[in-house]
């Protein structure tokens, strides 16, 4: 990597993105962090990272993004994380299809319309990083989160598939694969599933009052839960090191979960997860 080093970061009005961002900049690398809202702004530059508006649901804006980034840099962008994204709760029979395909677009059509505008600048140089932070939920199966789920598991098949054919260009490609992080996540699910689900007149209408409390903070909180400098500490490694590894699974819950997935039969391991609220 070159000394000044370039970054895109995405979703950085809070949690992971805003963290990372910060931590990126302090590392050294000229940050631009996207957000999707002007109010979001001013507090990254205040922190002199250079912010610029982006929303995945809108392909222009990915455009005049790439556009500026390169534009500001000479034309060379070192490494892309793909960070911004909502979860969409509500069971999988509640949900109508539009509501579906606009998760999509959030986590998964827009980073790959981003991704395609930076490899060619990236082969261009004969190197780059491109790292998409995926989910535990992309590896394993959740109730009531079929339509995050369903975008992380899309992400995982496009992204390795991804550092497959870019083997030999110089790119590197690696998936971080967080449990849970203290973030507006929960929150912002919360927000979505009240306003495209019928919580009262559902089948699930029972399961939904766990969900919301869950939702809501009224729930049990998982001791297990790490801040967003967990995410960093493997995001740096598939930034910097000789040889990133294709997954980074980040907390204790996803570790587990994943290695049960492994060992244990399919029935019993579903069985497992239906368990848990």
């Amino acid at each position: 990597m070159p000394e000044n080093r370039t970054i895109i970061v995405t979703g950085c009005s809070s949690g992971i993105g805003a963290h990372c961002a910060r931590a990126l900049k302090a590392d050294g690398w000229r940050v631009f962090a996207t957000v999707r809202g002007q109010a979001d702004l001013a507090a990254l530059e205040a922190d002199g990272i250079d912010a610029l508006l982006m929303d995945y649901t809108q392909p222009d804006t990915i455009a005049a993004l790439v556009e500026a980034v390169l534009e500001r840099t000479g034309g060379r962008l070192d490494a892309l994380f793909n960070n911004g994204a909502y979860g969409q709760a509500g069971a999988v029979e509640d949900l109508e299809t539009d509501v579906l395909r606009v998760q999509f677009e959030t986590n998964f059509f827009g980073w790959h319309e981003l991704t395609r505008r930076v490899i060619p600048v990236m082969r261009a140089q004969g190197q780059g990083r491109i790292v998409n932070c995926s989910s535990i939920l992309g590896l394993l199966p959740y109730r009531y989160r079929g339509a995050y789920t369903a975008s992380k598991y899309a992400l995982e098949g496009l992204t390795i598939t991804m550092r497959m054919e870019l083997e030999g260009s110089g790119i590197a490609v690696s998936l971080i694969e967080p449990g849970p992080i203290t973030s507006r996540f929960t929150a912002n699910a919360l927000a979505k599933i009240k306003e495209h689900v019928d919580l009262e007149g559902s089948v699930h209408a029972k399961q939904y009052e766990r969900q919301l409390k869950r939702l809501d903070g009224r729930g049990q909180i998982s001791r297990h839960k790490l801040g967003p400098e967990a995410v960093y500490d493997v995001l740096t490694h598939a930034l910097t090191a000789p040889r990133p590894k294709p997954h980074y699974l980040v907390t204790k819950p996803a570790k587990q979960g994943a290695f049960l997935k492994r060992i244990l039969p399919a029935a019993l391991f579903y069985k497992l997860m239906r368990r848990l609220d």
